[in-house]
């Protein structure tokens, strides 16, 4: 085995228990509530947010690579990558120190809500391992691999982002201030 197959080995690994850990965490964190902490409800619209900019972030990035920016498209998925993270941190912290907003629309709407919200939640889930490894296809130069996956990645991180704005509109007029 060469070395980029033994480092790509290792990155699966990686991959593989980050991509577990990852959603058993913050399952877990979400049922925690610290006491005596100040709810930080000034959040949600910071982590939406994120998340839109993180959406035109992922189009420009993909514009950029096909007109051969390589090194801006670089740079503007791993700012994807560290939004992304950010995201997280803020969403697990506000659930930790805030009760869960319950939708208050009513017929139609409440389940377009929910399956917007449910093919989010599942989505942001499948889409760690897929952006990891999508990302470590091009660390390792395996471009072509790299691009096959980023074909699948890019749609379903894209749908993430857009979806979590269109929850958060969805859900704000709700939330308790």
């Amino acid at each position: 085995m060469d070395a980029i197959a033994l480092k790509e080995k290792k990155f699966n690994k990686i991959i593989n228990l980050v991509s577990v850990i990852i959603p058993v965490v913050v399952a877990i964190l979400f049922g925690v509530k610290l006491p005596n902490v100040e709810p930080l409800s000034f959040l949600p619209p910071i982590y939406a947010s994120v998340n839109g900019f993180t959406a035109i972030l992922l189009i420009i990035a993909v514009i950029a690579v096909k007109n051969g920016k390589l090194e801006l498209h670089q740079k503007l998925m791993t700012g994807c990558v560290l939004l992304s993270l950010a995201f997280l941190v803020m969403y697990v912290a506000y659930h930790m120190t805030s009760d869960s907003t319950s939708f208050g629309g009513e017929g139609v709407v409440k389940y377009i809500y929910f399956f917007i919200l449910i093919t989010h939640i599942i989505l942001s889930i499948v889409i760690i391992p897929l952006v990891l490894r999508t990302y470590a296809k091009a660390y390792l130069k395996k471009y072509e691999a790299h691009r096959k996956l980023a074909k699948i990645t890019f749609p379903l991180w894209l749908y993430v982002a857009v979806t979590g704005v269109v929850v958060y509109l969805m859900i704000s007029p709700y939330y308790v201030h």
